[in-house]
This record gives structure tokens, sequence and C-alpha cells, in this order.
């Protein structure tokens, strides 16, 4: 028989509970829905933040511009390791071929010196060790005994230092892998801050940039500072080169990073300075004092010395200075300027 029961109300505080979860969901969309988005940063925050970043990837381009180095370097040095060892390895064959030609000698004339015969089947280190087989052997044989002993010390000393590179050569590629993706993820999340601008904003600090750059080429030319010497075929090469593209980890001759501009540039003058920008800032003397700089000296900028350029005179700088940007003239204040170099 089906029940008549009546169906069960809700209590009264469940009632209550329910309507202030609605209301307060109701209240939560409303303020969701009328939220201003989050404002758009300025013109001047976007440049403030990508300068920031060029800066960090600069910082992270000379460390990668370190570790080829010292990549390049221990490659040279391993090559050569390894030819001195397939060299000493030939020597060492023909010591042992002329050894053996002796205990042939012997043989043919009426058997092989026991002491021959056992150096032959065993080290020549622990042979020689014992003293008293050398009383057995004619000074010929000694002589040809201790070389063979030293050559193969020598190969042994060389192979161990060519494993020791070998390991060293890996772990600075794996740190120059490192530095390249540290790079290029600063340039893009720079890059993806640019994107952000309108092409009035674009414009506007293209045109910023512009007006910087003409006034700092005519304090150059107004300042009557003529360069001599090997600095000054150094700033001329750099002159050269005015236009030519920031490219992190370049060093010429058509596109440069800060470090790779200077060191170009001296090299055109017969000048070999170190790769990175840290390294040339312990060549030449210091010069702390701007007003002592030269044309052609070496200026360096911000505490960890991650930037270096050429000084152009009347207190401007001649630098590649940052991805997007070409090798030109720039006011020496708009960085935290640390001292000159004169090479």
């Amino acid at each position: 028989m089906a029940s008549h029961r009546r169906p069960k109300q809700p209590s009264r505080a469940r009632v209550t509970v329910l309507t202030t979860a609605a209301a307060a969901a109701v209240a939560l969309s409303a303020q969701a829905a009328n939220a201003a988005p989050s404002a758009k940063p300025s013109k001047d925050e976007v440049k403030s933040k990508v300068d920031k970043l060029y800066q960090e990837a600069e910082q992270a381009t000379e460390k990668y511009n370190g570790a080829k180095e010292k990549q390049q370097k221990l490659q040279k040095e391993i090559s050569t390791i390894q030819d001195n060892v397939a060299r000493g390895q030939e020597e060492l064959n023909k010591l042992r071929d002329g050894l053996g030609s002796m205990a042939a000698g012997q043989y043919r004339s009426g058997g092989i010196d026991p002491s021959v015969q056992l150096f032959l089947s065993s080290n020549p280190d622990d042979y020689l060790d014992k003293a008293s087989t050398l009383d057995q052997l004619s000074s010929q044989q000694v002589e040809a005994l201790k070389k063979i002993q030293d050559k193969q010390r020598e190969l042994a000393q060389e192979r161990a230092e060519a494993t020791a590179k070998l390991k060293d050569l890996a772990a600075t590629r794996t740190e120059l892998g490192k530095k390249k993706k540290e790079v290029q993820a600063k340039l893009a999340e720079a890059q993806k801050l640019l994107n952000s601008l309108t092409a009035k904003e674009k414009a506007a600090l293209a045109a910023e940039q512009n007006r910087a750059s003409r006034a700092s080429a005519r304090d150059v030319l107004g300042a009557n500072s003529a360069a001599s010497g090997r600095a000054g075929a150094a700033y001329s090469a750099a002159q050269s080169k005015i236009g030519s593209p920031y490219v992190y980890g370049a060093s010429g001759p058509s596109s440069f990073d800060c470090s790779g501009l200077t060191s170009w540039a001296y090299a055109q003058a017969g000048v070999s300075i170190p790769r990175t920008s840290e390294a040339q800032a312990n060549i030449g003397t210091r010069i702390y004092s701007q007003s002592q700089l030269q044309v052609g000296d070496l200026v360096f900028f911000y505490g960890d010395l991650h930037h270096v350029g050429l000084y152009a005179g009347n207190g401007q700088v001649l630098h590649a200075p940052h991805t997007g940007a070409v090798v030109r003239y720039e006011s020496i204040g708009n960085m935290p300027f640390q001292f000159g170099v004169r090479v």
C-alpha cells in the first residue's frame, strides 16, 4: 500500500545557510564582473623592465663568452696533448723494437740473456726497480731500458692530463649550454614585453633613442679629442662598425656584443686582449677619474663589470649596447661607470 506521508520540509537553519551561500556567490560574481582589468604597463615601465632584462642577458652573455673561450682553449690543449701522445707512442715502439733487435742478436750469438728475456715479458718499471738485475745488463741495455721507462711515465702523465681536460671540457660544454638558454630566455621575455607595446609606443621609444644617439654623436664631433697610437687605431676600427647589430656571443666582423667589439677593435690595431669584459678589466692601467680618460681607453660599467666600451671623448662611449640595438655612441652617464683601462 502506497505511503501518503507528507514530504519532510527542510529545516529553517538549512534554508538560511543555503540562502546566505547563494547570496555570497552572487556578490562574488558581481564583484568579478565589475572589477577593473589589470592596468597595462606604460611605455616607460616596459622600457625599464626591458632594460633590466637586457642587463641580465648581457651578464649571462659574458659568462657564455667565458665558457666558450675556455672550451676553445681546452680543445686546442687536448689536441696538442693527443698529438704528443701519438708521437710518444711511436717513440716508445721504436725503443722497444730496438731492445727486441738487441735480444735477437743475443739469441743468434748463443741465446737471450735471461735478464733481457725477463724484461721482454714484464713491466720495465718493476724490472728496473730490482737493482740486482742491472748487474746482468750491459750499459747499452740499461740505457735502452731507462729510455723506455721514462717514455712510459711521460705517456702515462700526458694521458692522465688529457683525461682530466676532457672531463673539464664536458663540464664547460654543459655550462655553455646553460648560459645560452639563460640568455635566450631573458631575450624572449624582453621581446614579449616589447610586443605588448602599440606601434605608436614603439615608434616613440625608437625616436627617443635616435635623438639620444644623435646628441651623443654631436658631442663626440665637438670634442676635438684626437686618438693616437694603438688605442687610436682600435677606436677608428670600432667607429667603422657604427650601425652594426648587437648579437650576443658575436665578435665581428659584421655583428658584436660589447666585449666582442672591444676585442675585435684592438685586434685590428695589432693588440690581442681577452675576450670577456671581466678579463679585459684586468689588463693595462686602471683610470678611476672620467676626466683623465683618453679616446680609445676601455671603459667598464656595473659592479660586476659585465659591460665594456671604448671612450669616445667628451663624456661619450662607443659601444655595442644590447640586443635590438646597434653599435653607437652613448653618454657615459647613462650607465654606472666603474673605471677605465688604458691598454
